[in-house]
């Protein structure tokens, strides 16, 4: 049985990211105000504005023109010329709104790896691979909005404590599913 290895590159993301200046979700790193390298954007009130996405890619094992596995990958990434903060209005408040951005799009990776975990094999592999990331992102969007809602972008202090305790609880529930060093 012959083996053919096809890796498609579906690197989707919902920023363009800039691959020499990303940063990739890790337990043990926070963002940092050096980390917003970006251009402030003049249309929004914002103090600082977080571009994260989920990157996505796979590679699919046929043997005899049939798929009889796929690896995928997953990552949460942060992009800093992307991101933007106005530093004389900022401070570690902020950056703590601004990180948990990100720790809830490693959140929605965690989630998307554990859907992954389940897909079945079949001819259609590709297909329901890009309709998982597409759902996981619509899922994702969906979220940070709500989180900037409630949390008034972060002025509305008790939703804001709330939110940290309920994405700290989630990623716990999701941890079989963390980023990898």
């Amino acid at each position: 049985m012959k083996l053919n290895l096809v890796l498609f590159s579906l690197l989707l993301f919902l920023v363009s990211p800039n691959t020499d200046d990303t940063l990739i979700w890790r337990e043990d790193f926070k963002l940092s105000w050096k980390d917003f390298k970006g251009k402030k954007d003049i249309e929004t009130d914002a103090v600082a504005v977080t571009a994260s996405g989920i990157t996505f890619g796979y590679s699919v094992r046929k043997a005899n023109a049939r798929i009889i596995n796929f690896t995928p990958m997953v990552e949460a990434h942060f992009y800093p010329t992307k991101s933007w903060v106005i530093k004389e209005a900022a401070d570690d408040y902020i950056l703590a709104h601004e990180q948990l951005h990100f720790d809830i799009t490693e959140l929605h990776v965690r989630k998307f790896r554990k859907q992954l975990k389940q897909v079945k094999i079949s001819s259609h592999l590709n297909t329901d691979l890009d309709e998982l990331h597409k759902n996981i992102n619509k899922e994702l969007a969906a979220m940070q909005n709500q989180y900037d809602a409630e949390s008034h972008n972060s002025i509305n202090k008790e939703a804001q404590a709330k939110w940290i305790v309920f994405v700290a609880k989630e990623l716990k529930k999701y941890e079989a599913f963390k980023s990898k060093e």
